[in-house]
């Protein structure tokens, strides 16, 4: 058992979207006034993904939003000090509604404040609901809350599913409207292949999150991590179609008018702007042709900036 008592929510948070932050700020007060410890109780994998893998239906899996680390960080950000993060596997979707409660909330987390969406499930074969919560909740002193759907200005409901659709659509400005932030992706660069190199347009390779949601393409970017300030750039996000076909997704990212050894440093590259679809080229030359062309709109993007 935490040895704490605990505010909590409980829920996926896949993207941290202004819909989560509201459900955070609710944590963050509650725990504040009750001299509690702002929790959250996450899962990985996702359950949705768990269950498209346990039935051979990997269409059902959704993609990731962000990476771990990116979640992390996003619920820190929020004020939350304490993260539990729950292998969801067949023990964990076994468990009785009433053991989750007990056993996990309770004994496990010293749960004392609790809000979930109105929507909220748990318990095997989804059998617990809010209203077993606001009903057993008084006998363990648990304090039981719950969120209605935060709209956006346009009267959208918030939620994951259209912050992938967003990305999915390369419709930047829409995320960063859902999320109250720009779409970034956080990793440390690794070496690849220099191709970029050869090519006199050097790149900062990352590794990305299986099954991203971001569509694939070539980015308008900016990256923290590397600087005092973001530094302006090019990114492809895809699999490299014209060099290799080992499916791999990457991150590629030229920097503008810098030269700088960031082997292993940890980066946090904002995609601003969807500028194309990923292509394969016939042959290098063409390739080359069309990543100097990105890179001209991606300049002429940062102008009005100074960049």
């Amino acid at each position: 058992m935490l040895r704490r008592p605990t505010a909590l929510s409980i829920g996926n948070f896949d993207g941290v979207h202004l819909g989560h932050l509201a459900m955070l700020s609710h944590v963050t007060d509650a725990a504040r006034a009750r001299e509690l410890v702002p929790t959250v109780l996450t899962f990985e994998p996702h359950p949705r993904q768990f269950f498209a893998d346990q039935n051979r239906r990997p269409e059902l899996s959704p993609p990731h939003i962000n990476g771990l680390r990116d979640k992390l960080s996003a619920l820190s950000q929020a004020g939350i000090e304490q993260v539990m993060l729950a292998r969801f596997d067949q023990e964990f979707a076994d468990m009785s509604a009433q053991d989750f409660i007990e056993k996990l909330l309770i004994n496990g987390l010293n749960a004392r404040w609790l809000i979930v969406g109105e929507d909220f499930r748990f318990g095997r074969q989804r059998s617990g609901d809010v209203a077993l919560l606001k009903k057993v909740g008084p006998q363990y002193g648990l304090d039981v809350h719950t969120l209605t759907e935060v709209k956006d200005q346009q009267g959208h409901r918030v939620s994951s599913s259209e912050v992938r659709a967003t990305l999915a659509a390369g419709d930047l400005t829409r995320t960063q409207s859902l999320l109250g932030r720009p779409y970034a992706m956080t990793g440390h660069v690794v070496h690849g292949k220099k191709l970029g190199r050869t090519l006199n347009m050097p790149t900062l390779n990352m590794r990305v999150t299986p099954r991203c949601a971001a569509r694939s393409g070539i980015y308008v970017v900016r990256v923290h991590g590397l600087a005092p300030q973001a530094l302006p750039g090019v990114a492809s996000l895809g699999v490299r179609p014209t060099v290799e076909d080992d499916g791999r997704i990457l991150l590629e990212t030229h920097l503008f008018d810098v030269n700088i050894d960031a082997y292993g440093k940890l980066i946090r590259v904002e995609l601003l702007k969807h500028l194309r679809d990923e292509e394969k080229f016939p042959d290098l030359p063409t390739l080359t042709a069309a990543m100097h062309a990105d890179a001209q709109h991606a300049r002429a993007y940062f102008a009005p900036h100074g960049l």
